[in-house]
C-alpha cells in the first residue's frame, strides 16, 4: 500500500495575469479520489499554449493580440478560460503522465500501479458526444502541475512503452489536437497538407500524423529549426515566412496549391494560407498564437468552395487511437527540454520564446 501524504507541491493559478498569479505551494491539500475516480502520482506534465492563454486570459474576446505570455489589460474573468470563465484557484496542466496509486469507490482497482496517460477532454460519460457538456483538464478541474491529481477512471489510459514519462508527457494535448484537426478535414493519402508552425508541439504532431495517413506534408518553420523538423520526414520544408507562398510551393512540391491547410498560427499569414488552397480545399484550425483577428475575403471562400473546420473537442476514439500509435512506434515524442516543477515560470518563459522544437515538460521526480 502506497502511503499518500496529506499535502503536496502544487503550482496554483490564483487569477488571470502574469507570473505573480501562478504560485508554488508546498502544502497544498492532496486530493482524494471520489467515486469512479483514481488518484495519480504525477511524474511529468507537458506545457501547452492553453496553459499560457488561460493564465493570461487570452481567450477573452477583450484580447485581440497574439499570445505573448504577459498579462493583458481589461477584465477577462467572464471568458478568459478555454471554455469560458474559470474558477480560481486552479491547478493547470493538461498533459500529465504518472502512476495510479489509489482508486475511489467503484473505480477499477486494477489500474493501481499502472503508468497512464490522461485524456484531457472531460465528458458527460452518459452522453460522451455532447460537446456542450465537456470541459477540460487544467481548466474545468485541477490538472497535472502538482505531485498528485484525481481524474475519472474513464479518462485514464494505461500505456506500455519504453518511452520515459517526460517523453510521454509531450503527447496528450498536442497530438490529440493534431489528430482531431486531421480527422475533421478527412485527411488521407491523396492530400497535400500545409503546416505552419511545424516546429511546435501541435505542428510537429501534424507532420507525423498526416504522414502516417499517407499524405504529403509541407512544413513551415524557422530555418534554424529545419534540421530538427526534417527528422520527422516532411515532404518539403519552407521558411516560416515567405514572400510568395504559391511560388515556394511550386518550387518545393511542383504545385502551387495544397488540399489542406492545418493552422495553429493565424495572424498576418492567414490570407496567404487561404490563397494557396485548391478549389474544394479545407482549412482546419485549432489555434491562433500569432493573432486571432484575421482578414478573410468571403469571395475566396465561397467562389472556391472552401471548407473551414474549427477544432477543439475531439471524438472519444481519438485518445485510445493515439495510445495505440505510440505503443506501435508509429509516432515519436519530440521532447525539447525538461524543467523541475519548481521552475515552471522558467519553463513557461522558454515556451513563449518559441526557440524550441517539440514540447517542453516539467518533471516531479
Amino acid at each position: 500500500m502506497v502511503e499518500i501524504p496529506p499535502t503536496m507541491r502544487a503550482f496554483v493559478l490564483h487569477g488571470h495575469g502574469g507570473f505573480d498569479q501562478l504560485r508554488l505551494h508546498h502544502d497544498w491539500p492532496t486530493p482524494s479520489p471520489k467515486p469512479g475516480e483514481v488518484l495519480i502520482r504525477v511524474q511529468a506534465c507537458g506545457l501547452n499554449n492553453t496553459d499560457i492563454n488561460t493564465r493570461t486570459g487570452w481567450y477573452s474576446k477583450t484580447v485581440t493580440d497574439g499570445t505573448t505570455g504577459g498579462a493583458f489589460e481589461g477584465d477577462q474573468d467572464a471568458d478568459g478560460g478555454w471554455d469560458g470563465g474559470i474558477e480560481f484557484p486552479r491547478i493547470q496542466g493538461g498533459d500529465p503522465v504518472g502512476i495510479v496509486v489509489a482508486a475511489g469507490e467503484g473505480a477499477d482497482s486494477s489500474l493501481i500501479g499502472r503508468r497512464v496517460l490522461v485524456d484531457t477532454v472531460l465528458r458527460d460519460w452518459d452522453n460522451p458526444q455532447d460537446y456542450a457538456s465537456t470541459t477540460y483538464l487544467g481548466s474545468g478541474c485541477d490538472g497535472g502541475f502538482a505531485d498528485y491529481m484525481t481524474i475519472d477512471m474513464r479518462n485514464v489510459h494505461p500505456i506500455d512503452t519504453e518511452h520515459s514519462s517526460a517523453e510521454l508527457a509531450t503527447f496528450a494535448i498536442s497530438y490529440s489536437t493534431a489528430e482531431n484537426m486531421l480527422n475533421r478535414a478527412s485527411v488521407g493519402p491523396d492530400d497535400v497538407v500545409l503546416i505552419p508552425g511545424a516546429s511546435g508541439g501541435v505542428g510537429s504532431a501534424l507532420v507525423q500524423l498526416a504522414k502516417r495517413r499517407g499524405a504529403k506534408t509541407v512544413a513551415m518553420a524557422s530555418p534554424d529549426k529545419h534540421s530538427e523538423v526534417a527528422r520527422l520526414g516532411p515532404t518539403a520544408l519552407l521558411p516560416r515566412e515567405v514572400d510568395d507562398l504559391a511560388a515556394a510551393l511550386s518550387t518545393s512540391i511542383g504545385c502551387d496549391t495544397v488540399t489542406v491547410a492545418a493552422d495553429i498560427v493565424g495572424g498576418d499569414q492567414f490570407p496567404a494560407l487561404i490563397d494557396v488552397l485548391e478549389r474544394g480545399g479545407r482549412y482546419t484550425c485549432s489555434g491562433a498564437i500569432a493573432g486571432p483577428i484575421v482578414e478573410l475575403d468571403l469571395r475566396t471562400m465561397y467562389l472556391r468552395d472552401l471548407t473551414f473546420h474549427g477544432c477543439t473537442i475531439f471524438e472519444p476514439k481519438v485518445f485510445p487511437d493515439l495510445v495505440r500509435y505510440v505503443e506501435a512506434g508509429e509516432i515519436v515524442p519530440m521532447l525539447a527540454a525538461t524543467y523541475p516543477l519548481e521552475d515552471l515560470h522558467d519553463a513557461q518563459s522558454a515556451f513563449v520564446e518559441k526557440r524550441h522544437t517539440g514540447n517542453i515538460v516539467v518533471t516531479m521526480e
